[in-house]
């Protein structure tokens, strides 16, 4: 497909550059951390307050709701202020709420400064996928590499550091630790290129009427009070109207005319619910059938961080050598491979585990990296940054749907006949693999819609290519 952004507009040195691109992943790196670092430590917050499971989930619930939202937000402000000072803006936040959050004397103000970090933290992952686009069109790909590298790293190293930041010292320390990305403001600053503000306003109602409607649906989600998934609908079902009957709508209809976009979107949701999923189960397999601790098992998934990270920075390459869609078909392969292996061996030693369990960790920057591309050749310039914002909500979303629906499973699952032949054990190693079973099937399912409808796709574009001649 040809590539139908304008040239770039702004010129960076290669020293700049790298500095550039270092600080991104540096800050993408804190950001994906900060969703998980909180999860191993939710059992402490919960006695220090002496709460109920389900008053202390607000601290991992209120930041994904703000967290997801936030990043479609921003990515529509990216498309008319400059990306500079949103980034700031973010940053700030981000300080503002790991401050407040370390001398938090009650819960309420545990949950305010989450919420904070949450609006900092969006702008991060909202505007950084958008810079690669913007300021260097020519290398893309393996700028897009680089940083899903950092995205897989970050998620593997959450729980690690906040099992040790936890357990060595206090989860008010986490907080703390969050606090050292003021450092990179100062460079931020200087290295990102001056923007005018362009054309165009935000759209308020369409701002707030589609932020009540996500986050009643995750609150749906995560409680599965159908009271919410009612409200949500109706709210979404105004904010549909509205955009099809404002002159400036927060998100343009004609973007979900576009094939191309429509279809990376939905496969890159589906896509991020299994390996996402992948990643909420196993530590519950680890706890629970191993009985590892919190500390052991952020060592078992350390090195297929680390081999995420590695991997990552070659996928760009890849993508720009062989094309987004390869690259991706190779990446879902690899998703149903070890989901499949996975449930084959869920009875054996941690470390054996571990080194399966890479298998997911190395699709996941791969897969990441080739659904971003094709989002960003697919649309105009003026639409990339509410592109990419749909793009990262709906990953939001899927993270959060895959680790409800996992969730309700375990609760009321049954054991009964294990859908993997090489499974002879009985009683909860069946249920944990017929978990993964049933992920490598949704895997197979995505996988063949998402390489049926490119073949239509581009054959579609060879006909009309055809008739022009």
């Amino acid at each position: 497909m040809k590539d139908i952004r304008k040239e770039p507009q702004y010129l960076i040195s290669d020293a700049d550059k790298k500095k550039l691109i270092s600080l991104l992943c540096i800050l993408l790196l804190f950001s994906i951390m900060n969703s998980t670092m909180f999860m191993v430590s939710v059992p402490d917050i919960a006695f220090y307050f002496d709460l109920l499971p389900s008053q202390v989930s607000w601290v991992v619930t209120g930041y994904i709701i703000l967290y997801s939202i936030g990043a479609l937000l921003y990515g529509k402000l990216g498309d008319i202020f400059p990306i500079k000072n949103l980034l700031t803006i973010g940053i700030i936040l981000f300080v503002i709420g790991s401050i407040v959050g370390f001398f938090s004397p009650i819960y309420l103000m545990v949950v305010i400064s989450r919420m904070i970090q949450a609006c900092g933290a969006a702008a991060v992952i909202a505007i950084v996928f958008v810079i690669p686009s913007r300021y260097f069109p020519e290398e893309k790909g393996r700028i897009l590499g680089i940083l899903s590298s950092a995205m897989a790293f970050g998620a593997g190293l959450g729980p690690v550091l906040g099992g040790f930041i936890a357990g060595f010292l206090d989860w008010h320390y986490i907080f703390l630790f969050s606090f050292v990305v003021v450092l990179t403001l100062p460079m931020i600053r200087v290295l990102l290129p001056q923007e005018e503000k362009k054309s165009g306003k935000p759209d308020i109602i369409g701002a707030i009427s589609m932020a009540f409607g996500v986050a009643l649906f995750i609150l749906f989600i995560t409680t599965f009070n159908w009271v919410y998934l009612l409200l949500s609908s109706c709210i979404t079902g105004f904010f549909f109207w509205w955009i099809y009957h404002y002159k400036q709508p927060l998100i343009v209809p004609s973007m979900f005319k576009n094939k191309v976009f429509r279809l990376t979107v939905l496969t890159s949701f589906f896509g991020t619910l299994i390996m996402f999923s992948n990643l909420f189960v196993l530590p519950l397999l680890l706890r629970e059938v191993h009985g590892l601790s919190t500390v052991q098992i952020g060592l078992v998934l350390f090195p297929g961080a680390i081999l995420g990270a590695l991997v990552g920075r070659l996928a760009g390459g890849f993508t720009d050598r062989f094309g987004s869609h390869l690259v991706g078909y190779i990446a879902i392969i690899l998703i149903m491979i070890g989901s499949l292996l996975l449930s084959s061996i869920v009875g054996f030693a941690p470390w054996v585990i571990s080194l399966v369990f890479s298998i997911n960790f190395l699709a996941f920057p791969i897969f990441q990296t080739s659904m971003a591309n094709l989002i960003s050749t697919a649309l105009l310039d003026e639409q990339m940054g509410v592109g990419m914002g749909i793009y990262n909500l709906g990953n939001l979303i899927s993270g959060a749907i895959g680790g409800a629906v996992i969730g309700r499973i375990l609760d009321y699952s049954i054991v009964g006949i294990s859908l993997n032949p090489f499974i002879e054990s009985i009683g909860v190693i069946v249920v944990y693999s017929n978990i993964f079973v049933g992920l490598a099937l949704l895997t197979l399912l995505f996988g063949l819609y998402f390489y049926f409808s490119n073949r239509r796709q581009q054959a579609a574009i060879i006909k009309h290519q055809m008739q022009k001649c």
